[in-house]
C-alpha cells in the first residue's frame, strides 16, 4: 500500500475534473479542486499532485474526447454499506446517455422500498462521473424538465452538460 494518494485535473467543458487514485484505484473524482475531494477522504494519505495519471487520465480525456465508453473499466472504491454499494453498481450499469429514476436505482439495487437510501447513495458518491450519479433523476416531478434532473453536487449546469454529451447534444 502506497503513503499518498495520486492526483491530475483533467479539462472539460465545464471545469477541471479532479481524480484521486490510491493503490490504482480511484477513491474520488468529480468537479471540484483536489484539496476538496481529498478532505471527503477522512484518514486518507497525503496527496501528490502529478500532470497525468496514465491510464486514468487517459480514460477521463476519452470520455470526454466522447469515447463514452472509456470510464467503464476503470477501477473504483469508495466506503459505504451494502445498500450504497449495490447503488453504485447499479448506477455504473446505466449506458451513458440512459437516466433511471431513484426508484428505479433502488429497485435495481434489491430494496424497492429503499428509494430515500438510493438518494443518500447517490448524494454520497465520491467518484463523479466515473460512477455516474447524473444519470439518476427524480421520480415523478411535474413542471419544467430541469427540476426533474434531482440535485447533483457538483451543480444541475454540470449534470445537464453530462447528459447532453452523453446523448451527443453538447
Amino acid at each position: 500500500m502506497t503513503d499518498h494518494i495520486d492526483a491530475a485535473t483533467v479539462p472539460t467543458p465545464v471545469g477541471d475534473l479532479a481524480v484521486l487514485v490510491h493503490d490504482d484505484v480511484v477513491v474520488a473524482a468529480g468537479f471540484a479542486p483536489v484539496e476538496a475531494h481529498h478532505a471527503r477522504l477522512p484518514g486518507a494519505p497525503p496527496v501528490r499532485r502529478l500532470p497525468q495519471l496514465g491510464a486514468f487520465t487517459a480514460a477521463l480525456s476519452a470520455y470526454v474526447d466522447g469515447d463514452l465508453t472509456a470510464l467503464d473499466d476503470l477501477p473504483v472504491a469508495q466506503q459505504g454499506g451494502p445498500f450504497w454499494q449495490a447503488t453504485w453498481k447499479v448506477m455504473r450499469e446505466v449506458r451513458p446517455g440512459e437516466t433511471i429514476t431513484y426508484a428505479e436505482l433502488a429497485a435495481r439495487a434489491g430494496n424497492a422500498r429503499a428509494v430515500r437510501a438510493a438518494g443518500s447513495a447517490c448524494a454520497q458518491n465520491r467518484i463523479a462521473p466515473i460512477v455516474p450519479c447524473h444519470r439518476i433523476i427524480r421520480t415523478g416531478t411535474t413542471g419544467p424538465a430541469r427540476r426533474r434532473l434531482g440535485g447533483y453536487y457538483y451543480g444541475l449546469d454540470t449534470k445537464e452538460w453530462l447528459l447532453a454529451h452523453e446523448r451527443g447534444e453538447a
